[in-house]
């Protein structure tokens, strides 16, 4: 059966080979490739995970987006994720006008890893129940402003009265929840239309999109889509591949506090590139082919090939991409 996955690609806006011209050059490679989406990441002040490097370089990702949105026609447009750091009535607008420039949008949103962003942007609380708070809270009014009301509104983290925005959106944007823990799913399954856990193990896939399914039928609502962005490496054999990723940063994550809801290994540590299988997928394209497969028989709707590692190479990875992994995932 042919398969209904959709294809992404993260976008090199972001460390040592950000780009504003590799984004766009490859934005237009993907599309001419038949990639469905092309997503940007979200920082106010940037501060890279210890598995990326120390380069703190970030270009705007919606800027990333208009400028993609001038040349590619097709490509459905996409962040992974929006941080709720902006006031909501920015993040409206901004979102709806991107959405004029382009065809298809999804506003990935998220709670932010790091609360000196939102220290940055002025809020006085950071806590993570508050950017949970402030995350619904965006979600909300962006979709009310986008449904053209004149909106009044006061809590204990915004404060405005009668404010209406135009233009609305040309086309719904659906709102995927970025995060890869059980809350996450359970926020996905109240207010968002999506889920993305972003970079997770299969085995921890497998287990909350069962979990994700349960919380939909709680909400009495139907599925959500499901995204996924796993760290990407494609060379002439698999440990060509491994050799350009940070593996060790890679199994080290799941080991953190942060990660403490993921399936452990029998061993009860993560320790081998086994035991992340789909967080990295890396080796032949007939690997990656192979393990995109897995992902989609595991419930997977949209996959983003994260290729940061690579960037070096950004091109000739879309190209791997393109020319051998899609069309044997899509024959």
């Amino acid at each position: 059966m042919a398969t209904k996955l959709k294809f992404g690609l993260l976008l090199p806006h972001f460390c040592e080979y950000a780009s504003a011209q590799s984004c766009i050059e490859g934005a237009k490679k993907a599309e001419a490739y038949g990639f469905d989406s092309v997503w940007v990441r979200d920082h106010l002040v940037f501060e890279p995970h210890g598995m990326e490097g120390e380069d703190n370089t970030h270009i705007e990702g919606l800027l990333i987006l208009a400028a993609v949105a001038a040349v590619c026609k097709k490509l459905i447009l996409g962040t992974g994720t929006v941080i709720a750091h902006r006031h909501p009535i920015h993040l409206a607008q901004a979102m709806a006008g991107l959405s004029t420039l382009c065809g298809d949008l999804i506003m990935g949103l998220g709670l932010g890893t790091f609360p000196h962003e939102f220290e940055a942007a002025g809020y006085k609380k950071t806590t993570l129940q508050d950017r949970a708070n402030i995350a619904k809270v965006n979600a909300q009014l962006c979709r009310r402003f986008w449904a053209g009301e004149k909106i009044s509104y006061k809590d204990d983290y915004y404060d405005f009265k009668d404010v209406e925005l135009k233009p609305t959106p040309s086309k719904k944007i659906p709102i995927w929840y970025g995060g890869g823990t059980p809350a996450s799913c359970r926020r996905a399954a109240d207010y968002c239309d999506g889920w993305m856990p972003g970079r997770i193990p299969t085995a921890t896939f497998n287990k909350m999109v069962k979990y994700l399914e349960e919380q939909c039928k709680l909400a009495g609502r139907p599925m959500v889509t499901t995204g996924a962005i796993p760290i990407t490496s494609i060379d002439k054999n698999r440990d060509v591949a491994l050799s350009k990723v940070n593996v060790k940063g890679l199994i080290n994550e799941g080991n953190t506090p942060a990660k403490k809801t993921w399936v452990r290994p029998a061993s009860g540590t993560f320790t081998t590139v086994a035991d992340i299988e789909g967080l990295l997928m890396a080796g032949t394209p007939a690997d990656v082919a192979r393990d995109t497969k897995r992902y989609e028989e595991a419930g997977l709707n949209h996959i983003v090939f994260d290729l940061r590692f690579r960037y070096a190479d950004w091109f000739q990875q879309i190209d791997l991409l393109g020319q051998e992994v899609l069309p044997a995932v899509r024959a």
